[in-house]
């Protein structure tokens, strides 16, 4: 692990850093934050937040971010490396009186340069839709808080769609709310569709169509983040109660759990192929699991206190050729390892496999992911091959680094047959894994085949104490708990009680669900730099450079190696899907 030396220096905030693949630096220029600069007093105010977008207006600077301090919520042009911000014209400002914004997610699917839409969170439990282009607030979802009076810890689209997203509480629920869809007038009452080991899924029961569409009860204590797989099909979700839940979101099936080493799991993501989950929170750890294998196979330590952000870097990778002697591996192995993205990705893809069909040479993947902390400290980290796969014998391997985009398939593609459907095309990713997914449709019409796939199954799950309605009293709704529902049935409507497993730690440790610190490889980070004063809130993986942020509200840019000054130039496929790998031919030149 990169230590640091005597005391002073350990306090000494760092503006560079060097890895494999050269030096990262601060760009000061490049820092955001309120027009005044003045460094804002973070006590008691919800943690800062930023988002991205890009308008794919076709001019190279369609890049555009959101990020709230305390009751303030700025819309800003993003500059990037290539030149100073300006913060005297944010293009949109909003100051909130009795309530602060607490996250936000863009719609990447409706964004032009015209019109964007933006959901925002709130600490009194509200969600308000706005555009922050033509300066309008359209709808405001669970403005008397009849629905859930506790603060939102995270919202996000759904992937593909135009029209849903799913907003998580402190209370420990989520709800998918329509944006189409008014929410009543009254408390809603909700009826049970499924449950399982300390989760359950209630639908609203109304004769119109009302939000929330779905309600899920996860965990005990706050629902802290929850994160789409890349193909939008699975769902991760982290709680208070320390344990890390991976759904299957259409058929509301829980696929696998984690439990945290000690304390509640605050924040979790999504490798960019969708083979692994890394979450972070009150142990200090960053936790490495595997969703094909439903299994820890790695823990970090490297830092000083709580974990607050999670990411994975999809731009970088460790490309590695081994000697045919010295791994093994088939055709299927490697195709099942390396995944790039479509158009020119799948080309050189096809010729590498090509290569090592004829010359039996594997390659092999290196995962990049990063983790910032209370400790306002930065760790990145990397996923080898002896840590992904143990039994394999280690190569002595030529390693390559190539700053790319990630377009990996999603989680399908993992060895899980289940997972597997048909020989359908997966949805390419989205720009950063650590930015809000948003799924484009193959077929290039914004996703509307895949927001009516989702809207029928969510319309199948809203509807269905609808059909058998006729001549039915409506039973009262418990009133103590939102865990508690009903069940409709042919043959009689009983009160049934969803029951909430409460897990011993002391019982888990050691087990599967949580293996010891012995019984699982223990991860060093590449390097760890203090970079704040305060405690950082924000890690963002972007082409050009990295984006942090600290509690002081300052959103600081991280040049890439190679990248400062440089303008970015945008085609029309980069600005529209933003997922076309890329390679450096000097370092493939057979491939070039």
């Amino acid at each position: 692990m990169a230590t640091e030396g005597g005391g002073k220096e350990m306090n000494e905030i760092k503006t560079q850093f060097t890895t494999r693949e050269g030096l990262y630096k601060l760009l000061p220029h490049s820092e955001y934050s309120r027009p005044n600069r003045v460094p804002f007093n973070s006590q008691g105010s919800n943690p800062v937040r930023v988002s991205f977008v890009n308008l794919n207006d076709q001019s190279g600077n369609g890049d555009r971010l959101c990020f709230n301090v305390g009751r303030e919520l700025y819309f800003y042009i993003y500059k990037g490396v290539r030149k100073a911000a300006d913060l005297s014209k944010p293009i949109d400002k909003r100051i909130y009186k009795g309530t602060q914004p607490t996250c936000h997610d863009f719609n990447h699917l409706t964004a032009t340069a015209e019109s964007v839409s933006l959901l925002v969170g709130f600490s009194a439990g509200q969600v308000q839709l706005i555009d922050p282009i033509k300066k309008e607030t359209s709808k405001l979802f669970n403005e008397e808080r009849l629905i859930d009076k506790s603060r939102v810890t995270c919202v996000r689209w759904v992937p593909g769609s135009e029209s849903l997203f799913l907003v998580a509480h402190s209370s420990g629920n989520m709800y998918l709310y329509n944006v189409e869809h008014a929410c009543g007038t009254t408390a809603p009452h909700y009826q049970l569709l499924k449950q399982g080991e300390s989760f359950a899924v209630h639908t609203c029961k109304s004769k119109s169509t009302r939000n929330p569409l779905l309600k899920w009860t996860v965990g005990e204590g706050a629902l802290n983040e929850f994160a789409f797989s890349p193909d939008g099909k699975f769902l991760a979700c982290v709680s208070q109660d320390g344990f890390l839940r991976v759904f299957s979101f259409d058929s509301v099936e829980l696929h696998g759990t984690m439990k945290s080493y000690f304390g509640g799991l605050l924040c979790v993501c999504w490798s960019p192929d969708g083979k692994y989950v890394v979450t972070g929170g009150e142990d200090d750890l960053v936790t490495v699991w595997s969703f094909g294998d439903c299994r820890v196979i790695a823990r970090g330590h490297g830092h000083k206190s709580w974990v607050s952000v999670v990411a994975f870097d999809p731009y970088t990778t460790s490309v590695e050729e081994s000697d045919p002697m010295e791994l093994s591996g088939s055709d299927e192995d490697f195709q099942d390892l390396l995944h790039f993205g479509r158009d020119r990705a799948n080309s050189t893809q096809s010729r590498l496999s090509k290569r090592n069909s004829t010359e039996s040479r594997p390659v092999s993947v290196t995962y990049r992911f990063g983790s910032v902390g209370q400790d306002t400290q930065l760790c990145l980290w990397d996923l080898t091959e002896d840590i992904l796969f143990p039994h394999q014998p280690l190569s002595r391997a030529r390693t390559h680094t190539n700053v790319m985009n990630a377009t990996s398939p999603p989680a399908g593609s993992t060895g899980n047959s289940v997972m597997t459907p048909g020989n359908s095309a997966p949805p390419p990713l989205p720009r950063s894994n650590s930015l809000p997914h948003s799924a484009v449709s193959s077929t290039g019409s914004k996703g509307s085949i895949a927001d009516g796939a989702i809207a029928s199954g969510v319309s199948k799950f809203a509807t269905l104490s609808l059909h058998d309605r006729k001549d039915r009293h409506h039973e009262k709704d418990h009133k103590r708990n939102h865990s508690m529902g009903h069940i409709s049935s042919k043959s009689s409507d009983k009160l049934n009680l969803v029951t909430k497993t409460k897990t011993d730690p002391a019982k888990t440790l050691g087990t599967p669900l949580c293996p010891r610190m012995e019984d699982v490889p223990l991860l060093e980070p590449l390097i760890c730099k203090k970079i704040a004063h305060e405690r950082l809130t924000v890690l963002i993986f972007l082409e050009d450079c990295i984006v942090t942020a600290c509690q002081e509200g300052f959103i600081c840019t991280w040049g890439r190696p190679g990248k400062v000054g440089r303008s970015r130039k945008s085609t029309p496929v980069d600005s529209e899907r933003g997922r076309v790998a890329k390679f450096h031919s000097s370092l493939l030149p057979d491939l070039a």
